[in-house]
C-alpha cells in the first residue's frame, strides 16, 4: 500500500542527500522515479535537486498553483513511476499536499516529501502544517545545535552576519543564511535584546 510521507528538519540535516540516495536506489532498480522541487529555489540551479555533500539531479519544478495530481497522473500512464519525491515540501500549498495524497491513495505510488517544519521564527510553513496533519509516516531528520543537542529550530542571518528576527516567512538561502540550533539556544538568540 502507498503512503505519503514527510521527512522534516532544520536546515542542513541532509534532507536533499536523503531523497537523492532514495531516488537512486529506485533508479538502480531499473524503476522509474520523479523528482520534484520548488521553483523558487534555484540555489543549485532551476529544476535541480543538489545536496551539501555533491550529489545532484534534474528535477521538475513547482509553482504554488501547480496541480501536482494531474502532472504526476499523466507521467504515470505515459511510463509508469514507482515512486514521487519532492524537495522542499515546505513550499507545497495545502491543496497540493492533498493532490500528492490523492497519488498515494488513489493512484498507488508512494510519496516521499522532505523539507523545514519551521521557519526562523518558529512558524510552521502552510505546506509543513498540512504534510504533519495529513501524512501517512513522519520521519524527523536530525541534526545538531553547536551545544550537541538535537537542532530543532533555525535562525537566519542579514548578509553582514546579523541576526533577522522579523521579516518575510520565505527567503531562500543556505549556510550563508540559516544556522540550526536546538530550542534553547533559538530561545536564547530571539528573545535576547
Amino acid at each position: 500500500m502507498a503512503k505519503l510521507y514527510f521527512h522534516y528538519a532544520t536546515m542542513n540535516a541532509g534532507k536533499s542527500t536523503m531523497l537523492l540516495q532514495a531516488s537512486y536506489n529506485y533508479r538502480e532498480r531499473g524503476m522509474r522515479t520523479a523528482i520534484f522541487t520548488a521553483s523558487l529555489d534555484d540555489r543549485a540551479g532551476h529544476g535541480r535537486v543538489a545536496s551539501r555533500i555533491g550529489l545532484s539531479s534534474d528535477a521538475i519544478p513547482f509553482g504554488p498553483s501547480d496541480d501536482l495530481f494531474s502532472n504526476i497522473e499523466a507521467m504515470h500512464a505515459e511510463e509508469p513511476i514507482a515512486c514521487v519525491f519532492v524537495d522542499e515540501a515546505q513550499f507545497l500549498s495545502p491543496e497540493q499536499v492533498w493532490q500528492l495524497a490523492r497519488i498515494s491513495d488513489r493512484v498507488g505510488i508512494p510519496v516521499m516529501t522532505y523539507g523545514l517544519r519551521t521557519d526562523f521564527q518558529g512558524k510552521l510553513f502552510p505546506g509543513s502544517l498540512e504534510l504533519l496533519a495529513v501524512a501517512d509516516e513522519l520521519r524527523e531528520v536530525r541534526t545538531i545545535c553547536h551545544c550537541g543537542r538535537k537542532a530543532t529550530m533555525v535562525v537566519r542571518l542579514s548578509e553582514n552576519g546579523e541576526l533577522v528576527r522579523e521579516g518575510a516567512q520565505v527567503e531562500v538561502g543556505g549556510n550563508e543564511k540559516y544556522v540550526s540550533l536546538c530550542r534553547r539556544h533559538w530561545e536564547d538568540q530571539m528573545r535576547c535584546d
